[in-house]
């Protein structure tokens, strides 16, 4: 077996110069969590509630393992569920808080039956209880499991019940007084109606009032016949319409959606390159990638203009990145959402020959007009491996709970092989990489 090697440095507290601004950064805190499972890329979890920190993982044998700490700890304390995963990299690890403290994991899922723990009692991780179902009905196939908070702070579970190709979006909501679930639609939100699924971005609260959802088609698990980016919007996430105000009947289809681009089969466009922004105005936009009359590669941005879809074209790039068949994809371009930052509008994006980093916009047609020097809240100088396996990448994960502090930022870095189509790479497999946490604060004053 090929040994990875490691050159380990502990500190806690260091300043840091980040090269993309002028500003200094002090990783104030660094947290070994465990050794991590490295074989190929899966998703983990952070998430701050409170004075309480949660990380979701898989440890070094595969296992999906809770780790909890109060703020100011330096040790995680550490719970392994009965959960293993394989070499599927949908298979990621997601968990909450509720009201009441009890925490709720839920993953390793694509394709599969429920999987989900909750604790017996408030905050303590050593009472996970396996939970054998939420409401009963289309839990057999699941994937993309998500909770997240609707409009009036309710805890929300949405996940997609079927295949790539033949499924459907479903949502729940949680009753913190009976400790149960049900369903927070009476259908489907969105539906492929056996035909196709949808890949939904969302949905995302905008400065607007509204819920706001983008999606994308796709006929089979075959990347390249992903097409159609459509949208809706809804006050409550009851009550669903398209940008005319017009409500929507329920489930959505891809005759009944709004249709924000009308890319066809292998037209370049792709989920996980559909996203969500806003500009000035709070309107609405949607970024996305798909291939231009020359068959090359480009990114484009959509924005509500009085209640109509304008499609403006931000690159000119001389490359075309043609995917096809089953499995998760290493993307060869990535773009991000636009973004309002310091009065100006922003837009970040990767490219495997054009380099990656972010962009300013010009709020007319939504087109770059330079390239910014954007500060990074990532630790900086920790981008390289450290582990001599070859083909190993570094991992990072924000904290996607409570930010108290608006200086701090908290990571998880750890160190794997890539996606390999969610299949088991060819020859030895790394051993286990240090998951590891960072606080950081940013524009720290060095003294």
């Amino acid at each position: 077996m090929h040994r990875t090697l490691w050159t380990l440095s502990l500190f806690s507290s260091v300043f840091i110069m980040n090269p993309f601004s002028l500003s200094a950064q002090k990783i104030e805190e660094v947290i070994e969590v465990a050794p991590a499972w490295a074989g190929h890329r899966v998703g983990f979890e952070l998430k701050t509630f409170g004075d309480y920190q949660y990380v979701g993982f898989y440890d070094e044998d595969r296992r999906m393992t809770i780790g909890q700490r109060r703020l100011g700890e330096d040790a995680f304390r550490l719970v392994r569920l009965p959960e293993q995963v394989g070499w599927d990299s949908h298979n990621f690890v997601t968990l909450t808080e509720d009201d009441d403290g009890y925490v709720h994991v839920t993953g390793n899922l694509h394709g599969d039956p429920l999987i989900y723990f909750r604790t017996e009692r408030p905050r303590d991780i050593e009472s996970f209880e396996r939970v054998s179902e939420m409401v009963g009905k289309d839990e057999d196939r699941m994937t993309y499991p998500r909770f997240f908070r609707g409009s009036a702070g309710e805890l929300i579970f949405t996940y997609r019940e079927g295949g790539s190709g033949d499924g459907e979006q479903i949502y729940n909501v949680y009753d913190h007084s009976t400790r149960s679930w049900s369903r927070l639609l009476d259908q489907p939100l969105l539906s492929g109606e056996g035909r196709m699924n949808a890949y939904p971005r969302g949905p995302i609260a905008g400065p607007d009032g509204y819920f706001h959802l983008v999606w994308i088609w796709r006929d089979n698990p075959n990347a390249e016949t992903s097409h159609t980016i459509s949208y809706a919007r809804s006050p409550d996430l009851i009550e669903w319409e398209n940008l005319q105000g017009e409500r929507l009947s329920l489930p959505i289809t891809i005759e009944t959606g709004e249709v924000v681009d009308p890319v066809p089969p292998e037209g370049g466009a792709i989920n996980g390159n559909v996203v969500l922004g806003f500009d000035s105005r709070d309107r609405v936009i949607v970024s996305y990638i798909k291939f231009d009359e020359d068959g090359k590669t480009q990114i484009y941005n959509a924005r509500e203009e009085d209640g109509e879809w304008v499609i403006y074209q931000a690159t000119d790039w001389n490359y075309r990145w043609f995917f096809e068949g089953r499995g998760s994809l290493n993307f060869e371009v990535r773009v991000g959402p636009v973004t309002l930052e310091d009065g100006r509008l922003t837009q970040s994006y990767s490219h495997s020959q054009e380099g990656s980093g972010v962009w300013e916009l010009d709020e007319e047609t939504l087109r770059p007009i330079g390239d910014l020097e954007r500060r990074s809240e990532r630790p900086s100088g920790l981008g390289r491996p450290e582990s001599s396996f070859p083909g190993m990448t570094v991992r990072w994960h924000p904290d996607s709970g409570d930010r108290e502090d608006p200086d701090v930022r908290y990571w998880l870095r750890w160190e794997t092989l890539g996606v390999n189509r969610d299949r088991r790479p060819e020859g030895d497999i790394p051993e286990p990489t240090p998951l590891r946490l960072y606080k950081v604060r940013l524009d720290a004053d060095p003294g």
